[in-house]
């Protein structure tokens, strides 16, 4: 069941918005209100999701306040890692999680949080353990980052990589499960948080471990998913086929789908980070996706009756 649909990711990072394109949001805020207002025309109970911040900024928030954008919106959402990528120790998470709530009544969601096991996967099963107790009946959704390590050929989604040291080595290691299919000692016991704990998990396209997500999930008693269907990846050969087969798949989880990643041809400069050219093509692949998935079309392409 589609659950939510979030608008973005971490749009305050320069890995997934450009400011040198859209210095002070203004093009961002106009396509978020414009995706927002299109999710809702097609289903007003899918709950809209302002893309998770990183890092967890209250000045950026209260930009999109100025702007009008948390009023076309449900719930906004943050990201945090504070043992691998924030300025900031573990411990401050209820604080940093009060200053966003501090200026909203929208809930606000942990819709990324996690640790990489870079260093060592005891660090990992520690910071999970203590990111449960900080977290645990803070947020309506925890979305714990990620069931699988990133496989070291696919390359993370950054704009300097192997430029940003061991900041992008980090990404390949936030697994719960290892690239050869094993599990890490924080498997079993993110098993003890749900279904408290959802999971995030990003599928690449036609992404061959897709099954055995669904088997590890539910051997975790994992309800509530958070993933994406993106933009850019519409324009590829057969990508529908691709989106109805990941979205069938996940059918027994609610799932919150994260819309994202502007298309090289459709962005001001040639980058999955531009701001697009028509800010309404956003939105109407928005509508697009959530009247194929969650709208009168999702019965059909799930081959119900």
């Amino acid at each position: 069941m589609i659950e939510a649909a979030m608008i973005w990711n971490e749009p305050n990072n320069k890995s997934h918005w450009d400011p040198e394109i859209d210095p002070d949001w203004t093009v961002f805020a106009d396509m978020a209100i414009g995706a927002a207002d299109a999710i809702g025309s097609v289903n007003s109970d899918v709950t809209r999701v302002l893309g998770g911040i990183s890092p967890i900024d209250p000045l950026f928030i209260q930009n999109m306040q100025s702007k009008s954008v948390l009023d076309h919106v449900d719930a906004i959402a943050v990201h945090g890692f504070p043992l691998d990528w924030n300025l900031w120790q573990i411990d401050e998470w209820p604080n940093k999680l009060a200053e966003i709530q501090a200026l909203t009544d929208l809930p606000v969601w942990v819709s990324e949080v996690g640790v990489s096991t870079f260093g060592a996967e005891e660090v990992q099963l520690w910071g999970l353990e203590r990111t449960a107790e900080l977290l645990t009946g803070r947020a309506p959704r925890i979305q714990w980052y990620s069931l699988f390590d990133l496989p070291q050929e696919w390359g993370a989604t950054t704009r300097h990589k192997e430029a940003e040291g061991s900041s992008y080595y980090r990404h390949f290691y936030m697994g719960l499960i290892r690239e050869d299919g094993t599990p890490k000692p924080s498997f079993e016991k993110f098993g003890e948080y749900t279904p408290e704990l959802g999971l995030c998990q990003w599928f690449h396209f036609e992404d061959p471990r897709l099954d055995d997500a669904v088997r590890w999930m539910k051997r975790l008693g994992v309800t509530h998913l958070r993933t994406g269907l993106s933009w850019a990846d519409s324009f590829r050969p057969n990508a529908l086929d691709w989106f109805d087969r990941q979205m069938e798949t996940l059918s027994d989880f609610d799932v919150t789908l994260t819309f994202c990643f502007t298309p090289e041809h459709r962005g001001i400069v040639p980058h999955h980070t531009s701001a697009p050219q028509d800010p309404t093509e956003f939105a109407d692949f928005c509508a697009a996706m959530t009247e194929r998935y969650a709208g009168r079309s999702a019965r059909r392409i799930q081959g119900a009756a």
